[in-house]
């Protein structure tokens, strides 16, 4: 036995000793095991078991639950919970206001270094700033929105520097970086085959939709994940799978739509994209992103058109009694995945009261109603993720018009008192708050009214439910990011490749009279099938005249002027143009014309001048170009009453607007009228419906799309590439059809038909050889 002894001691030394390597990385040490989780460590201490490696997150030398790896996610976040203060965990219920990369210290959310401006601190561009530092530190935050960054390596270097900075603090916490969609495309990047940028261009989501094809957007889904989690960033704040149901929305491009079904579908495959690592047994792992699918119940049925950003579109309404259909891409999509994260990790309500639901009667924004919340989707639906408010709901609201707080139905309660109501609602976490006071002053209201032991237990549930997202992405064991490797994963040739042809399969074309797109000739742009035949000297290279194109002055969401003055200008650029075809400023000399504009835009639905003139201050929301009167709207609004205006009736019934782009119609008639019998093309860029009819009798070709390079056009006009987009909603026969339509309800609208007898119909779309008929529409379109 004593012999034996020896080779036991020896065979325990090799089972038990040491099975990691630990290499230096940028700024960080990366800890790499045999059969057990990789580490990115900056401060934490390390710790040993049965050889393994383990962070002493909170350094007090014991190998605690939520520091063991080993352990399921779960039991993790219920032990790091029980272990937190009431302070800790109000940090972890803030959500961050804007951020970018670096920060700037002029315009809204301005930033500091050290007390002054980025260029006249000294600092790097992936420091962090004074207020990131305080709202880390001092508010115990831990959720951060990151928006604009200078590039991927600066994003990289950021978010190390951030995770360095808040595993020295506390229980050593991992920030859980978030980000709005960020994928989608301009009208001017140009596409090389063989290139990378500075992130892949994919379609909008409604110009997903349009491919009327999950597994895209699927891929789309994993892609993006792959170059969020190179950036750092762990959870997105998207899907938007609202069903738009009301044409007049102006976030009706970020949807899936108005259908049902295809919202379910394509809800279902962008949150499996995103959330599923490859080969992990519950799908969860180091290349998941959590999905904050929005917006819960659904902010799609805005009365009028008006969105809830402002005082004036706080209402969703449902005259057609359809509560439960807009419910269904969330709970028969997003809640009901194929893959094994089985649901969307988080869910952000919308800022609008859904008016006349709660049994009760009481008509407060979503997060603050108990109703939509405990009720329905945690107690009906049986959701026990994240429910995060929208950003700046708990501030106050100064007028009607201003694009501030967002506290609807709640506007006489303070702020405190806010936070309370939305706890008590069943709410986690607050968007775009940095501040915990008013979270600590709600523990201290919930302590008053139920108790020290009820409060506890109330705000332990939401810090479970918090951390489960950051442990089960990975982010405890491995929170940091290679600068080098996020240069080479974001923006690849084959991610940007992926995106470009994703949005040739986005555009639609609605008409192409007499086969006119077929008479066009391109010249070989290196984008071509090997099925197709490029010009020829048998087949000269089309002359194309585009005609300058008016822009009119833009004003952003807040309500300051965005971009450069009203000006004429080309909307494509020439060079480009001349890859496909030859240009000429001359439409005599042209074989055919290529137009290039705008949906009509229509306005917010709330005039101040109406208001000073003694009106209610709301105005129709058009979606045709030239002035509209509102003779068929409702003469009495579903819903109204606000304490800043002394009436209920929020109709807008005989009052007139003009579009600030009706120059585009005149440019269409326009160029028609020069260019006599020969082809007009035209490609509008829409975001939502409009009414087709005052341009589709002056062209012989029109697509549509939802925001692509402008590349893409001239592939398919040139022939570079089939359209198969088919229209992810109904294009409207005209206003008196618009008004008259419900705001939940879909597919209730009159199309439009043209004059070669198409209807543009919800699922209509026109490929080379005719109407698309194929399994795409036969799974989708409504009989």
């Amino acid at each position: 036995m004593k012999r034996l002894l020896p080779l036991i001691s020896l065979l325990l030394l090799a089972a038990c000793g040491p099975k990691w390597q630990e290499t230096e990385a940028d700024g960080y040490r990366l800890i790499t095991q045999k059969g057990g989780a990789t580490l990115g460590v900056s401060s934490a201490p390390i710790l040993q078991d049965r050889g393994y490696a383990f962070k002493d997150l909170n350094r007090n030398g014991a190998l605690d639950v939520y520091e063991d790896w080993r352990q399921p996610a779960l039991a993790r976040a219920q032990d790091l919970a029980a272990q937190l203060s009431i302070e800790e965990i109000a940090g972890l219920m803030l959500y961050s206001g804007h951020q970018s990369i670096p920060g700037s210290a002029y315009g809204f959310g301005g930033a500091t270094y050290g007390g002054k401006p980025l260029p006249e601190s000294g600092a790097r561009s992936w420091d962090l700033t004074d207020q990131q530092k305080k709202f880390l530190e001092e508010d115990n935050l831990r959720a951060v929105l990151v928006t604009t960054v200078e590039s991927p390596e600066v994003a990289a270097r950021w978010n190390n520097n951030v995770q360095a900075f808040v595993e020295a603090l506390g229980h050593g916490i991992p920030a859980n970086n978030s980000s709005d969609p960020r994928n989608e495309p301009s009208a001017t990047a140009e596409f090389n085959m063989g290139s990378g940028g500075q992130i892949s261009l994919w379609p909008t989501p409604l110009g997903l939709a349009a491919t009327f094809d999950p597994a895209l957007v699927e891929q789309f889904g994993r892609t993006a994940s792959a170059e969020y989690r190179a950036l750092g960033i762990a959870t997105a704040l998207s899907p938007q799978i609202d069903l738009a149901t009301e044409p007049r929305w102006n976030r009706f491009n970020g949807t899936f739509g108005e259908d049902p079904e295809l919202d379910v579908a394509m809800a279902r495959a962008y949150v499996d994209g995103f959330q599923t690592t490859d080969g992990a047994a519950d799908g969860w792992g180091a290349q998941s992103v959590n999905a904050m699918v929005k917006h819960w119940p659904s902010g799609g049925p805005e009365e009028g058109g008006r969105d809830a950003h402002f005082n004036y579109g706080k209402y969703a309404v449902y005259p057609g009694g359809n509560f439960d259909t807009h419910t269904r891409p969330f709970t028969e999509g997003a809640f009901r995945l194929a893959g094994g994260t089985q649901k969307a990790s988080a869910v952000m309500p919308y800022y609008t009261i859904s008016y006349g639901v709660d049994p009760s009667g009481r008509n407060v924004g979503n997060s603050y109603n108990h109703y939509i919340i405990s009720e329905l989707l945690r107690g009906k639906h049986g959701y026990d993720g994240v429910v995060c408010t929208d950003w700046n709901i708990t501030y106050d609201n100064a007028a009607v018009e201003s694009f501030d707080g967002k506290c609807w139905g709640v506007e006489e309660l303070s702020v405190a008192q806010r936070h309370y109501e939305v706890i008590k609602a069943g709410v986690d976490q607050f968007g775009g708050n940095n501040d915990k006071g008013p979270v600590l002053e709600a523990y201290r209201m919930w302590v008053e009214e139920f108790g020290e032991q009820s409060a506890r237990e109330r705000f332990e549930a939401s810090a479970v439910r918090l951390l489960l997202n950051s442990f089960r992405t990975g982010l405890f064991e491995n929170p940091y990011t290679d600068p080098a490797a996020a240069a080479a994963t974001v923006g690849n040739p084959e991610y940007m490749e992926q995106g470009y042809a994703t949005q040739q399969k986005s555009v639609v074309m609605l008409k192409n009279h007499g086969d006119a797109v077929q008479t066009l000739h391109a010249r070989p742009a290196g984008l071509l099938d090997d099925e197709q035949v490029p010009a020829t000297d048998d087949t000269p290279v089309s002359k194309v005249y585009v005609p300058k194109r008016f822009y009119p002055q833009n004003f952003g969401m807040f309500g300051l002027s965005a971009g450069p003055a009203a000006h004429w200008d080309w909307p494509v650029e020439r060079t480009l143009v001349e890859k496909y075809f030859d240009w000429t400023d001359d439409p005599a000399e042209a074989d055919f014309a290529l137009v290039l504009i705008q949906e009509p835009a229509g306005g917010s639905g709330y005039d101040v001048n109406d208001r000073r003139k003694g009106g209610n201050g709301y105005v129709p929301i058009t979606l045709q170009y030239r002035p509209y009167k509102a003779d068929y709207a409702r003469a009495v609004s579903v819903a109204g009453g606000d304490p800043k205006e002394p009436f209920t009736n929020r109709s807008y019934k005989g009052k007139k607007v003009t579009t600030a782009n009706e120059a585009d119609l005149d440019l269409v008639i326009d160029t028609k009228k020069k260019m006599g019998g020969k082809p007009v093309v035209v490609c509008v860029s829409a975001t939502r419906p409009f009414v087709p009819a005052e341009i589709e009798p002056w062209t012989d070709v029109l697509f549509v799309h939802f925001g692509v390079q402008n590349q893409v056009l001239l592939d398919l006009v040139g022939g570079q590439a089939e359209p198969s987009g088919l229209l992810p909603m109904q294009l409207p026969a005209d206003m008196c059809t618009v008004e008259e339509q419900a705001e939940d309800v879909p597919h209730d609208m009159k199309p439009y038909v043209d004059a070669d007898g198409h209807a543009y119909d919800f699922a209509f779309g026109l490929g080379r050889s005719g109407v698309i008929d194929d399994e795409r529409v036969r799974q989708f379109k409504q009989n």
